[in-house]
C-alpha cells in the first residue's frame, strides 16, 4: 500500500531507489515509470521468508552501488491472520516468519553494512495498532475485525525500533518508525462509503484516512539530514486517531 508513495517521495528527494517485493514484474515496471520520470530507480526481487533472498539482495547492492544510505521496512504478510480463539501454531509462525524473523534478517544485513559506512537511517513503516489496541467498535456490523497477530507485529515493531536506536547509535545509523493509520485509497476501493469507512473518519479528528500525500514528508524527513538527530522514535501519522 505504502510501498508507491514512499519510493516516490523518496526518489523525489534525489535517492536512487532500490524497490523490492517477491513480484519482480511489478517492481521492475514500477522502477522504469519512475526512470521515466527523471528519478533513478531499480527493480529486484527480494522474498522476506528466504534468507538467501535477503542476503542476495543485500550484497547486489553493496556491490553495485558500494553503500546503503537507507533501509525502509514496508513489507508485512496477512498469511495466517486470525483472531485469537481461531488462531493455530502453524497461522502464528506463517505471519511472524515474515513480519518478525524477515524483518529482523534485512536489518541485521543492512546495518552490518552501515556500521563500515558509520551511518545510515532504517526507517520501519508499522501501524496505528503498534501504539494503542483495536478499536473493534469501528467495524460495526461488517462482520470484519482486526487479527490478533497484527497488534502483536506491530506493537513488535516499535519495539525493536528502539532496540535497534540505542544499539547502533554509535555507529551514527539512526532507527526510527513511522505509524500511519487507515490508508484511503485501499479502504475506499474494497469497502467504498461503508459503515467502515464512516465509522473509521468519524473517530479520527481529522476526519479523513491517510493519503499517498500524506506518508511522504515524514519518510523524507526521517531518512535526510533533516531529521539526523531523530532516533528511536514513533511516528505516529494518524490525522489524530491516537490522541483521543
Amino acid at each position: 500500500m505504502f510501498g508507491r508513495p514512499i519510493s516516490i517521495g523518496l526518489a523525489e528527494a534525489g535517492a536512487r531507489v532500490i524497490i523490492a517485493s517477491r513480484n519482480i514484474d511489478n517492481c521492475k515496471a514500477f522502477a522504469e515509470e519512475l526512470t521515466d520520470m527523471g528519478h533513478k530507480a531499480e527493480g529486484v526481487r527480494l522474498d522476506l521468508g528466504d534468507e538467501d533472498s535477503i542476503i542476495n539482495l543485500v550484497d547486489f547492492v553493496k556491490s553495485k552501488y558500494q553503500q546503503i544510505d537507507i533501509l525502509v521496512n514496508n513489507s508485512v504478510t496477512r498469511e495466517g491472520y486470525q483472531t485469537l480463539e481461531e488462531s493455530t501454531a502453524n497461522d502464528w509462525e506463517k505471519a511472524q516468519h515474515i513480519n518478525s524473523t524477515g524483518l529482523m534478517l534485512i536489518s541485521k544485513n543492512v546495518v552490518l553494512q552501515m556500521m563500515k559506512q558509520k551511518n545510515g537511517s532504517i526507517i520501519n513503516i508499522g501501524s496505528i495498532q503498534g501504539s494503542v489496541g483495536p478499536n473493534f467498535e469501528v467495524y460495526g456490523t461488517t462482520g470484519m475485525t482486526s487479527p490478533a497477530n497484527y497488534t502483536y507485529d506491530k506493537w513488535g515493531m516499535v519495539g525493536f525500533t528502539k532496540w535497534m536506536a540505542n544499539y547502533y547509535g554509535k555507529y551514527n545509523i539512526r532507527v526510527n518508525c513511522i505509524s500511519p493509520g487507515g490508508y484511503g485509497p485501499g479502504i475506499e476501493h474494497s469497502f467504498g462509503d461503508g459503515e467502515f469507512t464512516q465509522n473509521y473518519k468519524n473517530l479520527t479528528p481529522l476526519k479523513r484516512f491517510c493519503y499517498d500525500d500524506d506518508i511522504k514528508g515524514p519518510v523524507v524527513f526521517l531518512a535526510s539530514e533533516a531529521g539526523s538527530y531523530i532516533t528511536g522514535h514513533n511516528l505516529l501519522v494518524d490525522g489524530g486517531w491516537t490522541s483521543w
